[in-house]
């Protein structure tokens, strides 16, 4: 067998089946939402159509404004809670090993019980939340309350991750450079806003990209946590797009339309990121 044709035969079942089941339906996804359909079945070609009926949708600009909010608050806070929480992480004290297996926990439950759990902690009537602070606060029934506790809820479930992320580019950092700003006198703060935080911006890019896609596609915990509401307040693009796809009036070929909005949207981003770190590196 040729040496350089192996690697390729060992990557090709992969590479079948995701191309199968992800890069097909998603081409497929873009001539669907050429297509407009009232009831699932059966399909009228459409053009545009699709698209200039979410342009002039006021529910698709409220769903894409709060996933912007939502995406916005997101990415900042993930980015630099993770930052600070692998520094934790990353200093030597007892029972580390212990600690990072707790901030890791919530990343591997299940995201629709995660919005259950924290639905009844926030639930005004019964809720842990109330009920410790002796308060009536709507925080589910509030758009503005119920925006937050979404946010909140996302950082909870995701920092781990993020966090274990930056602790490995973070363990990458040679020791020396630390050891030779110290040599020239750099406090503790000028040791990583000079060295740390350069080193690692690559670190730092993947958190940002990772966090920001997970962003615009959250949709799991937030369905079973608020709905989408209080009155749309928190029904962001996946939602809206599930909503039209599987909720009567069955509307396909709008779905599609939304998610290749939504793709373009985070392939544009995406790229963006990419040439401003190449930018300024």
């Amino acid at each position: 067998m040729n040496i350089t044709l192996a690697p390729y035969l060992f990557v090709l079942p992969n590479m079948l089946i995701f191309g199968i089941f992800t890069i097909w339906p998603a081409i497929n996804n873009v001539t669907i939402s050429m297509y407009d359909s009232t009831n699932g079945r059966t399909f009228t070609y459409a053009g545009t159509g699709n698209y200039t009926e979410l342009v002039n949708s006021a529910d698709f600009w409220a769903a894409a404004r709060a996933t912007v909010i939502f995406a916005s608050c997101f990415v900042v806070l993930c980015t630099a809670a993770a930052v600070g929480l692998a520094l934790l992480l990353d200093a030597r004290l007892r029972g580390r090993g212990v600690f990072r297996a707790i901030v890791f926990l919530p990343v591997l439950l299940s995201p629709v019980v995660v919005g259950l759990i924290w639905g009844w902690i926030f639930d005004r009537r019964n809720g842990l939340a109330n009920t410790l602070l002796g308060a009536d606060i709507p925080w589910l029934v509030d758009g503005r309350l119920a925006m937050a506790v979404v946010i909140f809820v996302g950082l909870w479930t995701h920092l781990g991750f993020y966090a274990l992320i930056i602790l490995a580019g973070l363990q990458g950092i040679d020791p020396n450079h630390h050891a030779a700003a110290m040599i020239d006198g750099a406090s503790a703060w000028q040791r990583f806003r000079y060295v740390t935080l350069p080193l690692l911006r690559p670190t730092t890019l993947v958190v940002i990209i990772l966090s920001m896609i997970a962003g615009f596609q959250a949709f799991d915990f937030i369905w079973t946590l608020t709905g989408g509401g209080p009155v749309g307040a928190t029904t962001l693009m996946v939602q809206y797009i599930y909503q039209n796809a599987f909720q009567s009036p069955i509307r396909y070929g709008l779905a599609a339309a939304g998610s290749v909005i939504l793709f373009c949207t985070l392939f544009g981003l995406t790229l963006l990121n990419v040439l401003n770190d190449r930018r300024h590196a």
